[in-house]
């Protein structure tokens, strides 16, 4: 009986080390930040396509306060309600004492300042497929911004997903190195590819989720359960996404639908944000979504 008791001990350890050697964060090499010269006036348009400010400011924030990255926000989700941090550059209650490796980890990686995995509610499953040189930039631009001094708040969640080291289960089986879409394609898609799969991160909220939360990369931006649980986020593949690329250009800059109705919910952030860019940009989201597979 001893010796079985051994055996399953010796079980018991080998597998909790083998859970927590391969659930163990992996930061970026410290070789990826060297020799960039950071572009804060770049910086700004990055911050500016990845939405930054519609999550992390104050609720309800209007004009130059939307740029008080004050945190507060929350989120619901099937696995509780997400708080959006301070990430003002505040040296305590913001990111402000954060170097840029500390930033290219949590958005590149999901890792935290002290080495902890971040939940994906930072959708850094897409943020993933960022530049060095963007996240630099960014990075710079974000140390312009006023500090505020309000404290993050913890996020409301329930037992086991409080224990974050799960979350490094939930990369190795979520967090896919590649592109949804894959493949050649033209200068105008590609640059459409990098907008709507990594700085916009049109499939964070547009692509169906599994039980666990992983992005069902089969049906890609083929629509979704609003996570509030009030209606659905749309299908914007071209099975029901039958705009022209005029029309998709259109509704990114003014809002309006081909039929006259007005975008709401959520999607005035993004829509705000969006405008702001360029219009090749713009036309260039629309040439990727016109080559991304029908899904009903």
């Amino acid at each position: 009986m001893r010796r079985i008791f051994g055996v399953l001990a010796a079980l018991a350890v080998t597998g909790f080390g083998a859970f927590w050697w391969i659930t163990s964060p992996a930061p970026l090499p410290p070789e990826t930040w060297t020799a960039l010269t950071p572009d804060p006036a770049h910086g700004q348009e990055v911050f500016t396509a990845a939405g930054c400010a519609s999550c992390h400011m104050a609720a309800g924030a209007e004009g130059g306060a939307q740029l008080v990255l004050a945190g507060g926000q929350k989120f619901p989700s099937a696995f509780g309600t997400f708080i959006a941090p301070n990430i003002s550059p505040d040296p305590a209650a913001g990111i402000g004492a954060w170097s840029l490796a500390d930033l290219g980890n949590a958005l590149q990686r999901g890792i935290g300042r002290d080495g902890e995995h971040l939940y994906p509610a930072l959708p850094y499953a897409a943020y993933q497929h960022m530049t060095a040189q963007d996240v630099a930039d960014l990075y710079a631009y974000l140390q312009t911004l006023p500090p505020s001094a309000t404290p993050s708040q913890r996020h409301d969640l329930s037992f086991p997903f409080t224990l974050r080291r799960g979350i490094g289960l939930w990369k190795l089986l979520f967090l896919k190195p590649d592109y949804a879409i894959a493949g050649a394609l033209s200068p105008d898609e590609d640059r459409g590819r990098y907008f709507a799969e990594a700085l916009a991160h049109c499939g964070e909220c547009h692509t169906p989720r599994n039980a666990l939360g992983g992005l069902d990369r089969a049906r890609w931006l083929a629509g979704a359960p609003n996570p509030s649980g009030e209606g659905r986020i749309p299908n914007i593949t071209p099975a029901k996404l039958d705009w022209s690329a005029d029309e998709v250009v259109e509704y990114l800059t003014s809002g309006f639908t081909p039929e006259y109705d007005s975008v709401g919910g959520h999607m005035v952030h993004v829509v705000e944000n969006l405008s702001k860019l360029p219009q090749s940009d713009r036309q260039a989201i629309a040439a990727y979504l016109a080559r991304v597979p029908a899904a009903e």
